[in-house]
């Protein structure tokens, strides 16, 4: 217990100090933003800078509260996807690189709980700055447009808090395997679009998938309940978040020098 706490306080320190307890949230905050105030004055933004004939109108239907929503987790999931990779790549190999893997581990630090004390750090910041993002998008979405249920939002909140926590952890599986930024954000986004696009392409035979979670979340927002195989869906992704994290320190036990 007392090799953990020291561990979380090393890597709470490394988030401030390379800035990643900053800049993260409010990047997630800009992602959550833009949506709502886009689509809001997006009558505005074509009458001035869409050239449109004389006398032309533009008819534009505003969309309801949960739709916004809706298009706002559309946004998480591929703009702050890329971001949360990008801040999880460098938590192994950065470190590999720099020398200071091999230190920790010279004491008496086994590689679960280096692993897992990566995967928490980075599991809370990530889940933090996407609530700060969300949160802040359905504040001005009530606001803007009609009434949205904060129920809705507190479920779909939860079950994309899931999704982002396999995101961290297949960022995690990525920085495992390479010791190149490169590399590891390659594997990391790689494997989370495939999972994505399997989602996408194959919808009836795929809803096990931890991507299906995103579209439980949506139906959630839209219609108030849950969608098909959702138990399946919450149980196979939490299971596939698991045997990430398991094989990220079956490979870093496999490390021939650190």
């Amino acid at each position: 217990m007392n090799v953990m706490m020291t561990l979380l306080q090393k890597e709470w320190l490394e988030g401030w100090r390379s800035g990643k307890l900053i800049w993260l949230p409010i990047a997630m905050m800009i992602v959550g933003l833009t949506q709502p105030l886009t689509i809001y004055y997006m009558p505005e933004i074509i009458a001035h800078g869409g050239n449109l004939p004389d006398g032309m109108k533009i008819s534009f239907t505003m969309p309801s509260g949960s739709e916004v929503m809706v298009s706002t987790l559309s946004q998480f999931n591929t703009l702050g996807m890329a971001l949360i990779i990008f801040s999880v790549m460098g938590s192994v190999a950065n470190e590999r690189n720099q020398g200071v893997t091999a230190l920790i581990m010279s004491r008496p630090v086994t590689a679960a709980q280096y692993i897992l004390n990566k995967w928490i750090t980075q599991s809370m910041i990530g889940i933090a700055s996407f609530a700060a993002g969300y949160g802040l998008a359905y504040y001005y979405v009530r606001i803007l447009f009609e009434h949205a249920s904060f129920s809705r939002f507190a479920a779909s909140l939860g079950l994309y808090s899931l999704w982002m926590m396999f995101i961290v952890t297949a960022g995690l599986a990525g920085s495992t395997m390479f010791r190149s930024l490169g590399a590891a954000a390659a594997a990391g986004i790689g494997l989370t679009a495939a999972v994505s696009f399997a989602v996408s392409l194959f919808p009836d035979g795929a809803k096990w998938l931890p991507a299906e979670l995103c579209k439980q979340a949506e139906h959630i927002l839209l219609h108030g309940e849950r969608a098909d195989f959702f138990g399946w869906s919450l149980t196979f992704s939490i299971l596939c978040i698991m045997l990430l994290a398991v094989f990220s320190v079956w490979r870093f036990r496999r490390y021939e020098s650190y």
